[in-house]
């Protein structure tokens, strides 16, 4: 603009210059028409200039309110609270569409509102597609489930809130691959359990960074809820074999420690935490923790669930005075919750219970599924779980709408 008004304004002094011959009057003429054009030029450039100062700020603007409304509309939020009312599947499962659309229509035509689904199992292996260099690098990746997205996606279209499970202690996939990293046998190598898996070790920093690292990826893929099972030291084979290395710290201590650990790390991820306990917890007190690291009351600070694995299956003849506890599931239910309940008002973590779906000690039919739900109710649990190992679910013991 500035060029444009030099040029006019030398083109009218040329001019200027060749009326000379005129009189003064006429030149003053020709002066006060210079002045004005050059008068409507200047403001016709401030003009233009502030008009193109507002639509940059307009524009600026109008990206910051977009930027802002696709960051408000994309980020991943954390579920609301519900009380969950669900069933336990494989990765094997979670990989065929056919047994998913099978738990979903049980799931949209009954009480139950949740899925468990393995994404790290017994053998350690990471059972989908991990992103995660160390897990690609020592190649403990098995991708059973080939499109996790996808899977969540569409369990959520059906208002399904979904629960990752990490198998986290009992991993003999990476023990065998950082063998540093695991339990050592006094008889020289990996210390092994009676079905042959090695376990890493529990105080290792390392290990729970590893954990960490695949719990915050399975909430990035989608998850509401990363529930922690085998978080603990091993309870059978030659246990006196084994070479610990927690020193003075107590095993409960080393637990606690990787408790707080976790919480720490996921508090700023959008998902819920669980833990997976022995049924026996819930009436443990004191430093009792069964010599491999649980204790209830350590837990429930640091989660947001903590679930009993109260079977009745696996409690022993005598307990409550019965010959065989799997006879009377209510009973053993509805004691264990209670008594974990009422240890546990004020704390953090709410009481969720596994639930008995599976033959052992007695036939569970429909009436004794029933049984453990009501009791877990009635003792104020917050919601239950499903566990078969096979994921035979046909609605025995569930109501349906």
């Amino acid at each position: 603009m500035g060029e444009v008004l030099k040029s006019i304004y030398s083109m009218l002094k040329k001019i200027e210059k060749k009326l000379g011959k005129f009189k003064n009057i006429v030149r003053w003429i020709f002066v006060l028409s210079i002045l004005s054009f050059l008068s409507v030029m200047f403001v016709l450039s401030i003009s233009l200039q502030g008009t193109f100062i507002q639509t940059q700020t307009t524009m600026s603007e109008f990206r910051s309110d977009q930027i802002l409304k696709y960051i408000k509309e994309n980020k991943r939020r954390k579920h609301v609270p519900i009380k969950v009312k669900g069933l336990y599947i494989t990765a094997y499962s979670a990989n065929s569409s056919r047994k998913v659309d099978e738990i979903i229509n049980l799931i949209n035509k009954t009480e139950l509102n949740s899925v468990v689904i393995d994404v790290k199992d017994y053998s350690g292996n990471i059972l989908y597609d991990s992103k995660i260099p160390l897990v690609n690098e020592l190649g403990v990746k098995k991708v059973l489930i080939k499109d996790l997205s996808g899977l969540l996606d569409k369990f959520k279209k059906h208002d399904i809130y979904t629960i990752a499970r990490v198998s986290s202690f009992q991993d003999p996939a990476l023990a065998e691959k950082r063998p540093d990293w695991a339990l050592k046998s006094k008889n020289g190598g990996l210390w092994r359990d009676h079905k042959g898996l090695a376990w890493v070790d529990a105080n290792k920093p390392e290990v729970w960074q590893y954990i960490i690292d695949i719990a915050k990826e399975a909430g990035r893929f989608g998850f509401d809820e990363i529930n922690f099972d085998y978080i603990r030291f091993p309870t059978d084979g030659n246990l006196s074999a084994i070479i610990y290395t927690n020193g003075d710290k107590k095993r409960y201590e080393v637990m606690n420690g990787f408790y707080s650990f976790l919480s720490d790390e996921l508090a700023r991820e959008p998902i819920y935490t669980s833990a997976d306990l022995f049924g026996l917890t819930t009436e443990r007190t004191g430093e009792n923790d069964m010599a491999i690291g649980q204790r209830m009351m350590d837990a429930v600070k640091y989660f947001d669930y903590v679930c009993p694995m109260v079977y009745p299956s696996h409690y022993p003849s005598g307990y409550l005075g019965f010959d065989n506890p799997s006879d009377h599931p209510y009973e053993v239910v509805y004691n264990a919750m209670k008594t974990g309940v009422d240890r546990t008002v004020n704390e953090r973590a709410g009481l969720r219970t596994w639930i008995q779906n599976f033959h052992l000690g007695a036939i569970y039919d429909g009436e004794k599924i029933r049984a453990q739900i009501d009791a877990s109710d009635d003792a104020g649990a917050d919601g239950w779980i499903l566990w078969n190992a096979r994921n035979v679910y046909d609605g025995r013991g569930i109501e349906f709408k």
